[in-house]
């Protein structure tokens, strides 16, 4: 399952300090490939309901 807003939101509210470039790029990464996940699951739910 993926990640949801809020739980993002936790994880960079918990960070120490502002992220090193790295850090940030691979935050970024992150929360667009679960974002993507999320429109895949969606896109596919309203495939197979359409096609029901």
């Amino acid at each position: 399952m993926t990640e949801s807003a809020d739980a993002w939101v936790k994880r960079v509210r918990e960070l120490p300090e502002p992220p090193s470039q790295e850090e940030a790029e691979t935050m970024v990464r992150s929360m667009y490939e679960s974002a993507q996940r999320d429109l895949d699951d969606q896109r596919a739910q309203a495939e197979y309901e359409r096609e029901e």
